[in-house]
């Protein structure tokens, strides 16, 4: 074979190839089925035919065949069937909590890193410490706290909401005021 038919062949190779992967990406051929919902049951199946590659006896061209009317209607039955309805975001309202809530935390959570100083964390009732932070106010305070900042890791978690966190920041601030 000479240099001009083995790039040729190649190139055909090559974009043989490419359009069975995009044959093979482009079919919906999921097998997982949907999570089951009791409240709700599956009104219509939709089926497409299994994508084929081309025979060697087809002539090969640069796009891949691809059934559009199928696509089409798939995307539409999908389109068709009712989302759950999500409600809107309330705005919260203000968390209660009890009058030692930040006592508690801070016992529990912050006192391992505020009473040895640990990670720069100003010492609880250190008022040299505290003073440049309270410079910044009390808000500033309370988002680096919640949120993080420096080598503070954010406090407000899944398990601690920013008002108790607040309340924690709140009572070692009173410790130095």
């Amino acid at each position: 074979m000479n240099k001009p038919q083995r790039i040729n062949t190649l190139t055909v190779s090559a974009i043989s190839i490419s359009a069975l992967l995009m044959l093979s990406a482009c079919s919906d051929n999921n097998t997982a089925e949907p999570p089951a919902d009791a409240s709700a049951e599956t009104s219509t199946a939709v089926e497409e035919a299994p994508a084929v590659a081309p025979e060697a006896s087809e002539p090969l061209t640069s796009e891949p065949q691809t059934s559009e009317p199928d696509a089409a209607e798939a995307s539409e039955t999908m389109a068709a069937e009712p989302a759950e309805a999500v409600e809107p975001p309330t705005p919260d309202e203000p968390e209660v909590l009890a009058a030692d809530a930040g006592a508690k935390l801070y016992e529990s959570n912050c006192k391992v890193c505020h009473e040895a100083g640990l990670l720069d964390a100003p010492k609880y009732g250190d008022k040299a410490a505290w003073t440049p932070r309270l410079a910044k106010g009390i808000d500033t305070l309370h988002m680096h706290s919640a949120q993080g900042f420096n080598k503070m890791p954010a406090q407000a978690t899944d398990k601690v909401s920013e008002a108790e966190v607040y309340a924690a920041v709140d009572y070692m601030v009173a410790a130095v005021s």
